[in-house]
């Protein structure tokens, strides 16, 4: 297989990347679009004519951004609703207030690294739920909106971070294992690259391509801190804007328009790793493999159903 490359790369830029494609009468939801690379996923989407859902644990937060962005874009059709990934009746409840047909969903949200152990009501450990799980419900739940539209796009954005950890499918949510922040963070994001490959592989007929990705070491909020530390800032580290450019590409370049279950970074489909590199770069083989993305895919229809 052929990998995708384009003409863009570590320093580009969303409004690169995004330059010429026009999204007007476009749908698009961006999970975490309220911090981080989100603001830039949404400033991008809405500079191009989409009309943008921030979906937000926090509405305060997400109305202010809203209406930054709104005053930087001189675009009115942001809008904001709220979503918890970690509660399935907040997921919930967002799919069912939304009524139209959607175009591009980007899976954005993500926690790094919680420090102990938590889980969910349901038993379901946090990073697992918030990075992965909860989107894979939202997905779910919005498929018939995604289906609708034609040419839909799922945007899952991943880390190189997945490096750290294949899926532990016998112990998801560390009751044997002792719990480490790292491990748990990978196997979540490992968990996303191989939803973008069991959603592909499911709904690519109907017109929804689903991609994933590593927007790079970014020096957000989410990144600053770990562990009550400050985090270095080495020359390495991208701007928001060139983190979300990734996400941009996959959601609207003409380029990608067939092409799905694949994982990109630095606006690139990356190569495959059979260990992990000093510079953390390509895709594990653990998280493109189609039978490890169907046991997870039926993992998941049980952790949702209960």
């Amino acid at each position: 297989m052929t990998l995708i490359k384009t003409n863009f790369g570590f320093h580009s830029t969303t409004d690169e990347v995004i330059s010429g494609i026009d999204l007007t009468g476009k749908r698009a939801i961006v999970t975490g679009g309220a911090s981080g690379i989100g603001i830039e996923t949404v400033k991008a989407l809405a500079k191009a004519g989409a009309e943008v859902t921030i979906a937000a644990r926090n509405i305060d937060a997400g109305k202010k951004v809203a209406d930054e962005i709104i005053a930087i874009t001189g675009k009115c059709k942001i809008y904001v609703a709220q979503l918890d990934l970690d509660n399935p009746n907040s997921i919930n409840n967002f799919v069912v207030n939304w009524k139209e047909p959607l175009h591009i969903l980007i899976n954005n949200a993500g926690v790094m690294a919680i420090p102990d152990l938590q889980k969910t009501q349901d038993g379901i450990e946090l990073q697992f739920m918030t990075n992965y799980l909860g989107h894979f419900a939202l997905s779910i739940g919005l498929h018939n909106a995604l289906k609708s539209a034609g040419s839909a796009r799922i945007v899952a954005v991943s880390s190189s971070g997945h490096l750290l950890s294949p899926i532990v499918f016998d112990d998801i949510n560390f009751a044997f294992r002792v719990y480490e922040p790292w491990l748990s963070y990978g196997q979540s994001k490992t968990a996303c690259i191989l939803f973008a490959v069991g959603a592909n592989e499911r709904w690519a007929k109907e017109g929804i391509t689903v991609n994933a990705l590593n927007p790079g070491a970014i020096l957000t909020n989410l990144q600053k801190y770990v562990g009550g530390k400050l985090r270095s800032a080495p020359e390495f580290h991208k701007t928001p804007q060139q983190g979300a450019a990734t996400s941009i590409l996959l959601a609207t370049s003409p380029l990608l328009g067939n092409i799905g279950g694949r994982y990109f970074e630095n606006c690139n489909e990356a190569e495959t790793v059979t260990k992990r590199t000093d510079n953390y770069g390509g895709v594990a083989m653990y998280a493109l493999d189609k039978d490890n993305a169907d046991r997870l895919w039926d993992i998941s229809m049980k952790m949702i159903s209960k």
